[in-house]
C-alpha cells in the first residue's frame, strides 16, 4: 500500500474512506486506485458540463437516478458542488429507504448541505413536489433495464439540458423480440437475432439506438463514447445527450421505422418522441 498523491487538493478523505477508495488509515492499494482512476476518467465527462450550465444559469441542479449509495452524486459534489456556496443542489433518487437514509447521514456528517435524497421511484420522482419544475443535469449511472428510460422520461419532464446516461441489463427490448421473431422471421435482417445470445446483445444494442434516436426526436444532440478503465463491467457504454433544439422529423421517422423494421410497435410508447411538425 501507498499514500495517496492521486487525490486532488481539497477532497474529502472522509468520503473518500467511506466509499472504500482510500483504507481506514488513509492509503490505497491497487483496486483502490483503479476505482479513483474511474471516478476521475468519469468526472472529466461531467465536469465541462457543470461548467457550462453554471457559466449560464449562475447555479446548478443537478438529479442522479437509481443512486445507490449515491456513488455519484457525493464524488461530483466533493469535487465540483462543494466549492460553489450558491443555490446548486444535488438530488439522489433512489427505491431502498435504507440507502437513502444511509446517504443522507453521511451527508450531514460531511457537511454537505447542497444535497439532498429522495425515497422515490424515476417515474415517481417526475410529478414529486419535492423535486424543482426545472433540472439542469440528469444522470443515470447503471440504472438497471427501462429504469434508464425512466430517467430520460424525467429528464425530458424536466426540460434538461444534460442527459449522461451508462445503461445497464437491458432485457425489456430482448424478450420483445423473442415474443415477435415468428411474424419478423420473413425479413433476412432477422437473423442478426435469431439465436437466443444474438436475441440477447442485439436487444442491448438497440435499446440504446433507439434511446439516442428519441432523445435527436426531441431535439438533443447525442454522443455515444465507451467508459475506458471500467473493463470489470461489460456495461460501459456511456450516452450524452445536450439539448440544443435541433431538428426532430428525421430521428422520429427513423426511430418508427425501426420498431417496425424489427416487429416491436408496442414499445412505442417507451420510446415516445413527440409529435412530428
Amino acid at each position: 500500500m501507498s499514500s495517496a498523491p492521486e487525490i486532488r487538493p481539497g477532497q474529502s478523505v472522509e468520503l473518500l474512506k467511506e466509499l472504500h477508495i482510500l483504507t481506514r488509515d488513509g492509503k490505497m492499494n491497487q483496486d483502490s486506485r483503479r476505482k479513483l482512476k474511474q471516478v476521475y476518467h468519469l468526472f472529466q465527462f461531467i465536469e465541462p458540463l457543470l461548467q457550462d450550465v453554471k457559466k449560464e444559469r449562475g447555479a446548478v441542479t443537478l438529479v442522479d437516478h437509481g443512486a445507490g449509495k449515491s456513488y455519484l452524486g457525493f464524488i461530483l459534489y466533493d469535487l465540483f458542488f462543494k466549492a460553489l456556496r450558491d443555490q446548486s443542489h444535488v438530488y439522489g433518487i433512489e427505491t431502498r429507504a435504507e440507502l437513502v437514509e444511509s446517504s443522507k447521514a453521511l451527508a450531514q456528517r460531511l457537511g454537505f448541505g447542497g444535497m439532498s435524497f429522495l425515497n422515490l421511484s424515476v417515474a415517481d420522482s417526475i410529478t414529486s413536489d419535492q423535486l424543482p419544475e426545472k433540472i439542469d443535469i440528469v444522470t443515470a449511472l447503471h440504472a438497471c433495464n427501462t429504469a434508464t428510460d425512466d430517467a430520460i422520461h424525467f429528464a425530458l419532464a424536466k426540460h434538461a439540458k444534460y442527459i449522461v446516461v451508462v445503461p445497464c441489463c437491458q432485457a425489456e427490448v430482448a424478450a420483445a423480440l423473442r415474443k415477435n421473431k415468428a411474424r419478423a422471421l420473413a425479413d433476412p435482417l432477422a437473423e442478426i437475432w435469431r439465436h437466443p445470445l444474438h436475441t440477447r446483445e442485439f436487444g442491448s444494442q438497440v435499446t440504446n439506438v433507439l434511446r439516442c434516436l428519441q432523445l435527436e426526436a426531441h431535439g438533443y444532440q447525442v454522443s455515444v463514447t465507451e467508459l475506458v478503465g471500467w473493463e470489470h463491467s461489460m456495461k460501459n457504454e456511456l450516452i450524452i445527450a445536450q439539448y440544443k433544439n435541433l431538428p426532430r422529423r428525421k430521428p422520429a421517422e427513423r426511430l418508427h421505422e425501426i420498431l417496425d423494421r424489427i416487429g416491436l410497435p408496442e414499445l412505442r410508447e417507451r420510446f415516445f418522441t413527440e409529435a412530428l411538425a
